[in-house]
């Protein structure tokens, strides 16, 4: 029985070959993708990044309370306060300042072959930061008292969405998680009950830019899917 308000489900139909070419043709764009810890300082058009958080924000989530904000900086001086502050997490993470790491040694041994460290220069040089936050509470109307519900999941959901619409633009990303992530809230201006999960370093790559051997190396779908 559906007692709430409805609209009728709008999906265009298509043939069975023309879903499996474009199901194929979509995944081999994104298989493509690669994170890029090398970026140009060149200028990306707005337009972009706004088409890209409004496919975001159409993400499946729990009761549609939408429990996402997209804080853009794109100011030098707030992209410079943002990688001095992270920098300072990332360098009691690798323990870069003599004192022991707060990783383990399997953690770091894990992330060898990636060739990270705690120098982040990519947070000043990417023309944007997209510093994502989950909303704990607020509901659709952004009140700061309602509960969410489903939040790290909705959130995760939205930012797959946000990078595959930046890949498909012809953008390069990464992922940077600094922990913790509080001065984030502070330095975008967001209220104490959003928690910032994590910032989506976007641009264009630069000329030098490469990618770890190691980075490719990907799970075949014999290994990641089961059918039953």
């Amino acid at each position: 029985m559906r007692d709430h308000d409805t609209l009728p489900y709008s999906l265009e139909e298509l043939p069975d070959d023309e879903s499996i070419a474009r199901a194929q043709s979509l995944r081999d764009r994104l298989k493509q993708r690669r994170t890029c810890r090398y970026f140009s300082d060149e200028p990306v058009p707005r337009e972009v990044i706004e088409a890209a958080i409004e496919a975001a924000g159409t993400a499946p989530n729990g009761a549609n309370h939408q429990p996402w904000h997209f804080a853009v900086v794109s100011s030098p001086d707030k992209k410079r306060a943002i990688r001095v502050a992270a920098e300072e997490e990332e360098r009691r993470f690798y323990g870069a300042d003599g004192d022991d790491p707060k990783a383990s040694d399997e953690w770091l041994g894990a992330l060898k072959d990636l060739g990270t460290d705690a120098d982040k220069p990519f947070l000043e040089t990417a023309p944007y930061l997209i510093v994502v936050f989950a909303q704990r509470k607020g509901g659709i109307e952004e009140d700061g008292k309602t509960q969410n519900y489903y939040v790290n999941e909705s959130v995760g959901i939205a930012c797959g969405m946000l990078i595959a619409t930046l890949h498909e633009a012809g953008l390069a990303t990464l992922t940077h998680t600094p922990s913790p992530m509080g001065f984030l809230r502070e330095a975008c201006e967001r209220p104490e009950w959003e928690k910032p999960l994590m910032i989506v370093v976007v641009g264009r790559p630069s000329a030098d830019a490469t990618v770890p051997a190691h980075a490719v190396k990907k799970k075949p779908l014999s290994q990641i899917a089961t059918w039953l």
